[in-house]
């Protein structure tokens, strides 16, 4: 398997002088994705929970919605320069009876870990619909709850603290309760990863449980939430234009700023439970 971290010397420029010393970098490699043996997408990863993220990039494109949709996920024969298998390339088999990916879904191009719908080989795939339509979800949240989010998330990321390279996903209960965390040096692969877990336990439709991530939330990121029947995603940085419209038109609760108290809810306002002897006034 690959590596999760790599050691690297280094040079140390600061006030006081300059030193040579060893640091930990995230580990970045390629994973090629395959399904019923044909190449779907190319992708940069940390390595690590590969089947998860196999799940949970297959559920939010729309091609699976249940663990029981895949038949196997096994690693192909792949060796690197030194000869030695390198667990870089994994096929998906999906169960009988169902469809093979639809010919937007496949990427184009090689992707970047940061990339999101660059290399759609069609952008007509971009809206997909949903099994799972968080709209009509009864979960409330807590401002309080949501407050501890990016706490609680960052406090799972061990290999974030060692190499401060790494972005995070994790999937939480209605009362702050960790499910399920990931990391990765692409975002959209951690919630993959996190969705992906929550498939194989059987939690998706995800319903009364929030997504949390550690950076800004993009159009993607809530179509992949609004695939697994998310109906709350919370996130520390921005969101897009294109994610609030898609967070309102699928009726999704979109947070954004999280950051301690304070916070900014973009869409699903009734969702936020400001009831109660700490509720403060609009």
């Amino acid at each position: 398997m690959g590596r999760v971290t790599v050691r690297r010397p280094v040079l140390t420029l600061s006030a006081t002088g300059a030193r040579r010393r060893s640091d930990t970098l995230a580990g970045e490699e390629p994973l090629e994705l395959r399904v019923n043996g044909t190449s779907l997408a190319v992708t940069m990863r940390t390595p690590g929970h590969d089947v998860e993220f196999a799940h949970g990039f297959l559920l939010g494109e729309g091609v699976i919605g249940a663990a029981t949709e895949v038949h196997s996920a096994r690693f192909c024969d792949s060796a690197g320069e030194d000869g030695r298998r390198t667990y870089n390339v994994l096929d998906v088999a999906l169960a009988a009876g169902v469809p093979p990916p639809e010919p937007g879904v496949a990427r184009s191009v090689y992707t970047t870990s940061s990339c999101g719908l660059c290399g759609k080989a069609s952008l007509d795939a971009v809206r997909l619909q949903t099994r799972f339509p968080p709209a009509a979800d009864p979960v409330t949240v807590t401002p309080a709850v949501l407050s501890t989010l990016p706490d609680t998330l960052r406090a799972a990321q061990k290999v974030f603290a060692a190499t401060g390279g790494l972005h995070a996903a994790g999937l939480f209960t209605a009362d702050g309760e960790l499910l399920v965390a990931r990391e990765d040096v692409g975002r959209h692969n951690a919630v993959d990863k996190v969705l992906g877990r929550a498939l194989l336990e059987r939690r998706v439709p995800a319903s009364g449980c929030l997504l949390m991530v550690s950076g800004r939330a993009s159009f993607e990121l809530v179509q992949k939430a609004v695939l697994a029947g998310v109906p709350v995603l919370a996130a520390v940085s921005a969101p897009s234009s294109l994610a609030v419209e898609l967070a309102a038109d699928a009726g999704v609760t979109l947070v954004g700023f999280l950051r301690g108290e304070s916070m900014n809810v973009y869409t699903g306002q009734h969702r936020i439970d400001r009831a109660g002897p700490d509720a403060q006034s609009s």
